[in-house]
């Protein structure tokens, strides 16, 4: 019978995936609540659960969700829950975030600002407005010189793909990565790797290996979903 790791022998494990989870928590305008507070919970949470955790199993995938989806919950309690529709809107044309200021601008509304012209608005200003303000009395998109910055707030995209590229070689054939790199690291188009692979098609009107490419395309994602979410790839 294998020995079980009791949750002090993972510990440092533990705070190494709480550290680079930091960039996901972004509620700096609730001062009794830090991320220092947030690790705390988590742990906690962690060692409650400890039993779930199968050993057979690495354990920093199942840490990973853990920490990602109570980061999550925290946020949409004091949060999200009151916030106003606008935030994660289409016809947002803010650009708050960038600047700091509430420019509230919208592409749906007449008037080109968020306000009760948008039905969405209009709802929540009249249910969930006074308990955000509650919530958040200082507001969080806007209070540019209370919120501090870290660098794991500039994230950057190149060496997330790097990463990401970086990760996907561990987790494929030679052969399919070979392919993964033509299709999304090279940019080459799905004619020029047909015909690289030698792809036919029996389709009318289909290109060669349409639908082996298509197919190769959507198994690709599928496991780099898989990676974004069990990996940290802005750290």
């Amino acid at each position: 019978m294998e020995r079980k790791f009791s949750y002090e022998e993972k510990s440092e494990v533990i705070d190494t995936a709480l550290k680079k989870r930091v960039r996901q928590w972004h509620l700096y305008a609730i001062s009794w609540l830090d991320y220092d507070d947030v690790c705390q919970l988590i742990r906690t949470h962690i060692f409650v659960k400890w039993d779930l955790w199968d050993q057979a199993r690495p354990l920093e995938p199942w840490i990973n969700r853990i920490i990602t989806n109570k980061i999550y919950n925290l946020l949409r309690d004091n949060y999200s829950s009151f916030a106003r529709p606008c935030i994660n809107c289409k016809h947002n044309q803010s650009t708050e975030r960038e600047t700091g200021q509430d420019d509230s601008l919208c592409s749906l509304t007449k008037s080109g600002t968020q306000s009760d012209e948008c039905d969405l608005f209009a709802k929540w200003q009249k249910t969930r407005m006074h308990a955000y303000n509650v919530k958040i009395p200082v507001s969080l998109e806007f209070h540019a010189h209370e919120r501090h910055t870290s660098p794991e707030d500039h994230l950057c995209i190149d060496d997330a793909a790097k990463r990401l590229h970086s990760e996907m070689r561990k987790s494929l054939s030679s052969k399919h990565f070979f392919i993964y790199k033509m299709l999304f690291i090279d940019g080459l188009t799905d004619p020029e790797v047909a015909r690289i692979l030698g792809y036919k098609s029996s389709e009318p009107g289909r290109g060669h290996g349409y639908k082996s490419l298509k197919n190769l395309r959507n198994s690709y994602k599928k496991v780099a979903r898989e990676i974004v979410e069990n990996e940290d790839l802005f750290f």
